[in-house]
């Protein structure tokens, strides 16, 4: 190298996480210590069902639920386990939190006060995003507005006493594992993103808003197509840019920053040949990453065995190791952008523009996303449907699944089964933690915080004080929650599967005919009751299986997510079905299902055939089938016209004959 010629400054890599809780707060603890020694430079946090629902480990919705998707998380003390060790002044934190975001947070803050850190210093990140949680996640407790008005106390809160904290993480994340095209995708996260600063603008003054405006941070999803998807990621840039300055006055460039993590896509990742996972990942990590313009600040990545269940440490490590090839042994932060005035990138870039502006514009005619809810979730559903459509129809090629799909057996699963089990007996450990928490508390403290905290929520006042004092009180997650629901009333979002039959799928006419044929010999149209038990919001599979069977011409019953098993047994009895199908995607099946299928034989519905959908190990479907379950499901079973004509065979009365 001549003395004249500089070696390239690198750009700092991005912060490098794995999105990681389970079991209990001791063993997530230990897990993210173990990480961070491993060179992990951020934390992502993953609560449990219950937790992010607003419900204690020992209610009635959270049986079979604890510590299965993430860490428990009660109260003060299992959050000072969650982060012992941990000193918070000098950690980033991202909480996947939505509906209780606020009091998630303020846990954060009671314990960091406890270990005597400086609260304006903290930094990180909170979800607190409900719009997408109506249309894809399904986690929310409140009606939209008065959830808006909550995501808004928290930024609020933040901008004049955690000035570091990202206090919203507009997530797009999970409308792309809803089906959303990158327009949609586009579309969908910024108008949440302006419903949010719309609420906002006029708790500041107008000098301060630009600040409060820039630290509106995005989660975003990256897939397979990773051209498009890199090309998308710099339409954001350019539309975020845009709406700042053009709608909100934003002048400062600094504000105006498309700041953004992510995690690449866990849709596209397959339960056959999961192996080819591993180049899945890396590859739609790349779509994050290439582009300097549109780089992500912090990565997280699945790991290739997560179609198979929950992930073991090691298969985590893996993915880690993945970013950190990426981020310090290739070049790639030593140059600038690699795509700027390329015509291909250029001409991609401004037709997702365009798509999303107009899709933008669809949703102002009615009043911005808040007032949208129903159109954006029907949208999404047509979109998953005509993607799996084409998989069906074998227009897209996915490797393994539809093509080549003769292979080896992985070697990475080993007798374990590849995937981490929780230990059953978590759930009754966590519960007997919760009442001696109870047990030990002051109730007086408690009674009055919780009082402080309703009145607060009643009156309009900003939460997050009286939030806090009731952390530092005591007070329990589901505690926090019943004042807010017995203020605002609870929700219960759209399905997005009402409507006509569509025409657009291959091979209806021949299932229409036998729908048809079977209903004339139960004397009336084939009832099918489609039925999510527990607090999986994870919704796609079961609104997927709903829209097919409406299309094959069965009378489809889906009243949507959350609903104990006691509700779907006593719908099953209302609406004579002659089929019922479960889908659960949390890992509760077990505890779930058995409770079921004893409910429904003691109403005398034992002789109704039962089908069960989720990410299933194999020994768990073998207990499943012995529990009287008539077809077990998992996602390589992706032909839906099959599954359908398995519904009918089992209402048929003459194929029930014939056995």
């Amino acid at each position: 190298m001549s003395q004249t010629q500089q070696a390239p400054e690198r750009d700092r890599p991005w912060l490098i996480r794995t999105y990681a809780g389970h079991s209990t707060a001791e063993a997530s603890n230990a897990l993210y210590r173990s990480n961070l020694a491993r060179g992990q430079t951020g934390l992502s946090v993953a609560f449990d069902l219950p937790t992010q629902t607003g419900y204690d480990s020992d209610h009635v919705l959270a049986k079979g639920e604890v510590g299965k998707v993430g860490v428990p998380v009660c109260h003060l003390g299992d959050m000072r386990t969650l982060f012992d060790q941990i000193p918070l002044e000098e950690m980033n934190t991202s909480m996947t939190i939505n509906a209780t975001a606020p009091w998630l947070l303020s846990l954060y803050i009671a314990v960091a006060e406890e270990q005597g850190a400086d609260i304006s210093k903290l930094t990180g990140t909170v979800q607190n995003d409900l719009i997408k949680e109506y249309l894809s996640r399904g986690t929310y407790i409140c009606p939209p507005k008065p959830s808006l008005k909550m995501i808004g106390d928290v930024a609020e809160y933040c901008y004049k006493a955690v000035p570091k904290w990202n206090p919203m993480n507009v997530c797009s994340y999970h409308l792309q594992e809803a089906g959303a095209t990158p327009e949609q995708e586009l579309a969908y996260a910024l108008g949440t993103a302006i419903a949010v600063l719309d609420e906002l603008k006029p708790r500041v003054p107008a000098e301060d808003f630009p600040v409060l405006a820039g630290r509106i941070s995005f989660f975003v999803n990256a897939g397979i197509r990773f051209v498009t998807e890199m090309c998308k990621m710099r339409a954001f840039v350019d539309l975020w840019d845009e709406i700042l300055e053009t709608r909100y006055g934003v002048d400062n460039p600094k504000f105006r920053r498309f700041r953004y993590g992510v995690q690449v896509n866990s849709l596209g990742l397959t339960e056959q040949q999961p192996e080819n996972n591993v180049y899945r990942i890396l590859i739609e990590m790349l779509a994050v990453t290439l582009s300097k313009k549109a780089r992500a600040r912090a990565v997280q990545l699945p790991a290739w065995n997560e179609a198979l269940g929950l992930p073991r440490p090691w298969d985590q490590q893996w993915s880690m190791r993945m970013q950190q090839i990426l981020a310090y042994e290739t070049d790639l932060l030593e140059f600038d952008d690699l795509f700027e005035n390329n015509p291909a990138v250029d001409a991609k870039v401004e037709a997702l523009k365009d798509g999303a502006r107009h899709e933008l514009a669809n949703l102002d005619s009615m009043g911005g996303a808040i007032n949208s809810i129903e159109y954006m979730k029907s949208r999404l559903v047509d979109s998953n449907a005509e993607r799996l459509n084409k998989i069906e129809r074998n227009e897209t090629v996915v490797v393994g699944v539809n093509k080549w799909t003769e292979g080896e057996p992985s070697p990475l699963q080993s007798e374990d089964g590849g995937i981490l089990v929780v230990d059953p007996g978590v759930e009754a450990d966590q519960i007997e933690r919760l009442n001696a928490w109870r047990a030990e508390r002051d109730d007086a403290a408690v009674k009055a915080a919780l009082t402080a905290l309703r009145e607060a929520a009643a009156m309009g006042q900003n939460i997050m004080p009286a939030s806090i004092e009731a952390a530092k009180a005591g007070v329990t997650t589901g505690e926090w929650a019943e004042q807010m629901r017995a203020v605002h009333g609870e929700y219960r979002g759209p399905t997005g599967v009402s409507g006509s039959p569509s025409n657009k799928t291959e091979g209806l006419e021949e299932l229409r005919d036998a729908v048809d044929a079977v209903s004339d010999r139960l004397g009336r149209r084939l009832s099918f009751l489609v039925g999510k038990p527990g607090l999986d919001g994870h919704s796609n599979g079961a609104e997927q299986i709903a829209f097919r069977a409406r299309d094959c011409g069965m009378a489809i019953n889906y009243e949507g997510i959350r609903l104990t098993p006691e509700e779907i047994v006593k719908a099953a009895q209302e609406q004579e079905a002659h089929v019922v199908g479960l889908s659960i995607l949390s890992g509760s099946h077990i505890p779930l299902v058995e409770d079921l299928m004893t409910r429904m034989k003691e109403a005398g519905l034992g002789d109704i055939p039962v089908i069960v959908g989720g990410i299933i190990p194999e020994e768990d479907a073998r207990r499943l089938r012995e529990m009287g379950v008539a077809r077990v499901y998992t996602p390589k079973d992706f032909e839906l016209n099959t599954i359908m004509m398995d519904i009918v065979t089992l209402a048929d009365p003459q194929a029930v004959a014939a056995e």
